[in-house]
C-alpha cells in the first residue's frame, strides 16, 4: 500500500521548513492514517460486489453508467496528475543534483515502466513495490547516517528559527492534510487493487496496519531533513523550502548523492508504473468494460503519458497538483460514500453528480464571500495562494467541499423527488421513488 516516489523529497521538507516539527508530525500522520481507511471500507464494498477489484466497478453497481463514468473520469484525471507530479519530482531532482537536463530520464523511465508493465501487467507492479519498500529503507538508513556523521547543527540556530514552536497553522494542518489525504487516497485505484488483492479481512488490516507504520516513520524522516538543513545553517527563509533535502545533502560525501540519484530513479519507477497499471485497469474496465484488448489500452495510456511528460519539463509546483486533486477528492467522494449504508438507498447517479459539482461550487461561493472577490473566488478552488497562507481560507476549503457536496447532494434528492411527485400526479403514475429497489438498475449490471 506505499506509494512514494520522489515527489516526497520536495514536498515533506518544505513543510518542515514553514511549520516545523509540529508541521513534519502532522504530515506525516496524516500522510500514514489514511491508509487504515482501506480495511474499513473495502470489506464493505466487497461484500456487496465480491467480483469487484477497483471503487469505480462498485460505483457503476449502485448508481449506474453516469456516476460511474464520471467518476472514472475524475480517477483518471487524477492519476494523470500524479504521474505529472512523480516526472517533475524526478526531473527536478535530476537537475539539482547532478545538473543534467531531467527530461532523458524521464523519458527512458516512461518507456522503461510502459514495455515492462505491458509484458508483466499489474503482477509486475506488486513486485515493484515490494522493491521500492525495501529500497526506502536502504535509503532512509544510509541518509540518515550520513547526515549525522557529516552535518553539525548549529544550536544557536534552533531557538531563532521558530520551528519548534507550535502555530496556527501547524493545528490547521491536522484536520486540513487528514480530510485532503484521506480523499485523495480513495481516488487512486491502484490502492484500491491492492486492497482487494488481499486474501482475507484480517490479511488487510494487518497489511495496511504495517504500512502505515512504515508509511509514518519514513515520511516523518524525511520531513525532518527540512528543519535539519535549517539549523545547520544550509537553508535559509529566502530559499524554497523544497530545496531542503538537496541542499542538506550537499554537505555529504558524493557517493551518498550517487546513491540517492539511483534510489530516487528506482523508487520513481516503482511509483510510476503502479499509475500506468491502475489507469489501464481501469479505462479497460469502466469505459470499455473489457471488451476491447488490453494491447490497445495500453497503446492508449502510453499515449497519455505524452501530455504528462510535456506538462512535468515544464516544473509546475508538485504541491499545487496534490493540493488540486485533494480538493476534487474532498468535493466529490463524500456523497458517493454514502450509498455504502442501506439507509440512504433512495439515493442515485444524478444526486452523488450533482453533489460533487455541488462541492466545487462551494469552494467557489465561500472564496468569493472570503475574499469579497469572485475571481479571487474561483483561484481558492486550486489553491493557487497555496497551503501555507497565515489566514483560513485553505481550511474553508476543505471544511466546505465536503459539507457543500452533502448540502447540495440534499438540495438535488429534494428537487429530483419533487420533480417526479409532479410527473406521477400529472399522469396518474404511481409515486414509487421512495420505494427501496429490489435490484441494481440494469445498465449496471457487471
Amino acid at each position: 500500500m506505499i506509494a512514494m516516489g520522489s515527489s516526497i523529497l520536495f514536498s515533506y521538507p518544505e513543510i518542515a521548513t514553514i511549520a516545523g516539527v509540529q508541521g513534519s508530525i502532522t504530515y506525516a500522520a496524516c500522510s500514514a492514517l489514511p491508509l487504515m481507511i482501506f480495511p474499513v471500507l473495502a470489506p464493505i464494498i466487497r461484500r456487496k460486489l465480491p467480483e469487484g477489484f477497483i471503487l469505480t466497478m462498485w460505483v457503476r453497481e449502485r448508481f449506474g453508467v453516469v456516476a460511474s463514468l464520471y467518476l472514472s473520469f475524475l480517477t483518471v484525471a487524477t492519476m494523470f496528475l500524479y504521474m505529472v507530479a512523480e516526472l517533475s519530482a524526478l526531473g527536478q531532482v535530476i537537475e539539482t543534483l547532478t545538473g543534467l537536463k531531467g527530461l532523458p530520464v524521464i523519458i527512458v523511465e516512461v518507456v522503461v515502466t510502459t514495455i515492462y508493465t505491458a509484458l508483466g501487467g499489474f503482477k509486475v507492479s506488486f513486485i515493484t513495490d515490494n522493491i521500492q519498500g525495501a529500497m526506502i529503507g536502504l535509503l532512509i538508513i544510509i541518509c540518515a547516517i550520513a547526515v549525522g556523521t557529516s552535518v553539525t547543527i548549529d544550536t544557536a540556530l534552533i531557538a531563532p528559527s521558530g520551528l519548534l514552536e507550535q502555530s496556527k497553522l501547524g493545528y490547521q494542518l491536522i484536520f486540513i492534510l487528514l480530510i485532503g489525504i484521506v480523499f485523495s487516497d480513495m481516488f487512486l485505484s491502484n490502492f484500491w487493487m491492492r486492497a482487494f488483492a488481499s486474501k482475507t479481512d484480517k490479511d488487510l488490516w494487518i497489511g495496511c496496519g504495517l504500512a502505515s507504520l512504515a508509511v509514518f516513520i519514513i515520511l516523518l524522516l524525511v520531513s525532518s531533513t527540512g528543519f535539519i538543513a535549517a539549523w545547520a545553517g544550509v537553508w535559509t527563509p529566502d530559499v524554497y523550502g523544497g530545496l531542503a533535502f538537496f541542499l542538506l545533502l550537499g554537505k555529504l560525501p558524493a557517493w551518498v548523492v550517487g546513491f540517492v540519484v539511483v534510489m530516487v530513479v528506482a523508487l520513481s519507477c516503482a511509483v510510476f508504473d503502479s499509475l500506468q497499471s491502475a489507469m489501464v485497469s481501469t479505462i479497460s474496465n469502466d469505459v470499455f468494460r473489457s471488451k476491447l484488448p488490453f494491447i490497445y489500452i495500453r497503446v492508449l495510456v502510453a499515449l497519455i503519458t505524452i501530455p504528462v511528460i510535456i506538462i512535468a519539463v515544464k516544473k509546475p509546483s508538485i504541491l499545487q497538483i496534490f493540493l488540486i486533486s485533494n480538493i476534487v477528492a474532498t468535493a466529490t467522494l463524500p456523497s458517493i460514500l454514502l450509498g455504502l449504508s442501506e439507509r440512504f438507498y433512495f439515493l442515485n447517479g444524478f444526486d452523488v453528480i450533482c453533489g460533487g459539482l455541488g462541492g466545487m461550487l462551494s469552494v467557489f461561493i465561500f472564496g468569493s464571500i472570503y475574499y469579497g472577490d469572485a475571481h479571487q473566488g474561483a483561484e481558492l478552488m486550486i489553491l493557487k495562494k497555496g497551503l501555507y497562507g497565515d489566514d483560513w481560507s485553505a481550511f474553508g476549503v476543505f471544511l466546505v467541499a465536503p459539507l457543500g457536496s452533502l448540502i447540495f447532494l440534499t438540495l438535488a434528492y429534494g428537487l429530483r423527488l419533487s420533480a417526479t411527485w409532479v410527473f406521477c400526479k400529472a399522469t396518474g403514475r404511481p409515486f414509487r421513488a421512495l420505494d427501496r429497489p429490489v435490484g441494481p438498475p440494469p445498465d449496471a449490471k457487471i
